[in-house]
């Protein structure tokens, strides 16, 4: 999958089927619409393209006007984004910088500057309730009206519907919210996964360990960055780790700013996703994960974080967290391995 930030790059396709969104989360629905995007592109001969925007238009208005509450909760960093859509068959993804200029821009010169012009749409394939341009003032007759004019078609694809309930990236923010990773996994079509670079962190973890357990590696975390101050998800978790041997490392993860922590440490500030194995691989070392990309599902909320009263009282608390996680994958309802977990819950749709 080619990736592109903008469009005026000499390797962008000529000619595109095309459509257009934030894709956060890239939740059933989307996948539904990207399937139908690749068969058009397929049927025309030209290339599967998805045009999205970073940061999201939400995230940019609240900024502009100063009030961060506007800004929706985020499901999935853009790395995961664009991995997803790469499962998905896309060819090539367009991440358009969300500014001014874009956000002053009438849905006419949005439809000439980038979809005829930049992309060279052939086929545009939008959602029901897709809006563009200046004040959200185009729509899809407006882009229906266009296409019949300047040579592409335009279809619309109505919302993809599981038992009843409309999938969207809301009710994937709502499932997750409320620390239901069933319903998000059944919304998503797989677990809800972060991934990204192993990154330093203060090492506080290892020491907490050490004096609760005579351990030198003590509670070894792998911290991921989420690049979003708000995140869908917050909480601990009994999770799946892959990217660090053959199967998957059972493992227990906070998601969200440590609150129990100085706020000056390396990472204050941060939001990160802290995943300890619950078995350490061996062959790592101890400095072995650094530098490695990992790719976390949280599986199941063992609770919300939690700020405690000193590290006597985190250290115990973590060992908790870790005896927890251990009973959740010991139970008749936790997984073996990923493939048992996709397998639930595609029977269970």
């Amino acid at each position: 999958m080619k990736i592109f930030r903008g469009f005026h790059h000499p390797g962008i396709a000529r000619a595109c089927a095309l459509t257009i969104g934030n894709f956060d989360g890239v939740h059933r629905g989307h996948q539904a619409m990207l399937a139908l995007l690749n068969n058009e592109a397929a049927h025309r001969g030209v290339e599967s393209c998805v045009l999205t925007f970073e940061p999201h238009p939400r995230d940019y208005f609240a900024g502009a006007l100063h009030k961060p509450e506007l800004a929706p909760a985020r499901i999935g960093t853009l790395r995961d984004k664009l991995t997803e859509l790469e499962r998905c068959g896309v060819q090539q993804v367009v991440v358009l910088p969300f500014s001014a200029r874009l956000a002053a821009q009438t849905p006419q010169a949005f439809i000439d500057e980038v979809l005829v012009q930049g992309l060279g749409v052939r086929y545009a394939l939008v959602g029901d309730d897709f809006r563009f341009g200046a004040q959200r003032a185009g729509d899809y007759a407006m882009l229906d009206a266009a296409g019949q004019a300047q040579g592409f078609d335009v279809a619309r694809m109505n919302s993809y519907e599981v038992r009843g309930l409309r999938v969207s990236s809301s009710a994937v923010r709502h499932a997750l919210a409320q620390g239901d990773m069933e319903a998000a996994a059944t919304l998503l079509g797989r677990p809800y996964t972060i991934s990204g670079h192993v990154v330093h962190g203060r090492k506080l973890g290892r020491e907490l360990g050490a004096s609760a357990q005579g351990a030198q590696d003590g509670f070894r975390t792998l911290n991921l960055r989420f690049a979003h101050w708000k995140p869908a998800a917050s909480g601990i978790f009994a999770v799946l780790v892959h990217g660090l041997g053959a199967a998957p490392l059972p493992g227990v993860a906070n998601l969200g700013v440590r609150p129990s922590l100085d706020p000056s440490d390396v990472n204050g500030g941060r939001v990160l996703l802290e995943t300890h194995c619950l078995d350490w691989p061996s062959t790592l070392g101890p400095e072995g994960a650094y530098g490695k990309i990992i790719r976390v599902e949280l599986l199941h909320k063992l609770h919300d974080e939690l700020k405690y009263d000193g590290l006597d009282a985190l250290t115990k608390g973590i060992a908790k967290d870790c005896a927890d996680a251990r009973a959740y994958f010991a139970s008749a309802q936790a997984p073996s391995h990923t493939e048992t977990r996709r397998q639930t819950t595609r029977d269970r749709i």
